[in-house]
């Protein structure tokens, strides 16, 4: 009977990972109303920093170390991932943005082929086609080629990708408090930086990467508030999940996130998604799981 009751935890705490970060993007849709996509990601990731820190405070580290660029750059395209993911959920649908971003699974079996040698059957590369029709549905790319949002959607999915390829040979050097630490210091710092250029060097068309910091006040503590703690409430769920279950098992059922999102984004006024774009999404989610199938 433990397999089974392993399984149903997994399951169950993924499932409330999923609603939890479909409602954490509820959060940044509403604060997006009154920030710039660049300060959403900063309090989505400070409380990262605090949480985290507090936990190292509490228990040290115990790690080998070594790599301390493939850590930067694990931080750096999680940093510049979740603000292509938080600009367009601004901007477009919450479930496709969300959508896009769980293309990176698929994204991540081709990096890891690329990189680290890992082997890819004949399924996972049906899985990978398939996921690729899936996103020609939903960007319906026309004479001018992807739109904007598009290209950050896919950069989501991309971009978390290679975060994640990353975090597979780091987990041999490093305590995994850090690994999540080097993407939330990155993505606290990284704004600040980008604020202070903001203020000399502002052009229209980089509004997905720069921004004013502007002092929430009123509902919009609660939005960011809500934001930060959501974030970080359902990527400890998320850890639970994969540590109780096989991961190809808790990664299917992760694209549960999907549909909480459309919910929640036709809570929020959100068109319904067209037929194009529904079998789009149903291409990719068959995809996501076919490839964690596969591994």
């Amino acid at each position: 009977m433990k397999p089974i009751r392993e399984l149903n935890s997994g399951v169950k705490y993924m499932l409330f990972a999923s609603f939890l970060f479909a409602i954490m993007g509820a959060f940044a849709k509403l604060a997006s109303e009154h920030m710039s996509s660049l300060e959403v990601v900063f309090f989505r990731n400070i409380f990262g920093v605090i949480f985290i820190g507090y936990a190292l405070y509490k228990t040290p580290m115990v790690q080998k170390g070594g790599r301390p660029f493939l850590l930067f750059f694990r931080g750096l395209m999680g940093f510049l991932a979740l603000l292509a993911y938080f600009y367009n959920i601004a901007h477009i649908p919450l479930g496709d943005a969300v959508t896009f971003s769980k293309t990176a699974p698929i994204f991540t079996a081709i990096f890891a082929w690329l990189f680290l040698n890992e082997k890819l059957t004949l399924n996972a590369w049906f899985a990978i086609v398939i996921g690729f029709c899936g996103i020609l549905l939903i960007t319906q790319p026309s004479g001018i080629g992807f739109t904007k949002y598009d290209i950050l959607g896919i950069f989501s999915g991309v971009g978390a990708a290679l975060a994640y390829t990353s975090i597979r040979e780091l987990k041999n050097y490093y305590d995994t408090r850090m690994i999540v630490l080097s993407f939330t210091f990155v993505g606290t710092v990284g704004p600040i930086a980008l604020f202070i250029l903001s203020k000399y060097f502002y052009i229209s068309e980089l509004d997905f990467i720069l921004g004013e910091f502007v002092m929430p006040s009123g509902v919009v503590w609660f939005y960011v508030i809500g934001l930060g703690s959501l974030g970080t409430l359902s990527q400890y769920y998320m850890t639970k999940a994969y540590s109780e279950t096989k991961a190809g098992i808790v990664g299917a059922v992760s694209y549960t996130n999907i549909v909480f999102a459309i919910l929640v984004g036709l809570m929020l006024g959100d068109a319904p998604p067209s037929a194009v774009t529904a079998c789009g999404i149903a291409l990719i989610v068959a995809a996501g799981i076919m490839v964690a199938k596969a591994k």
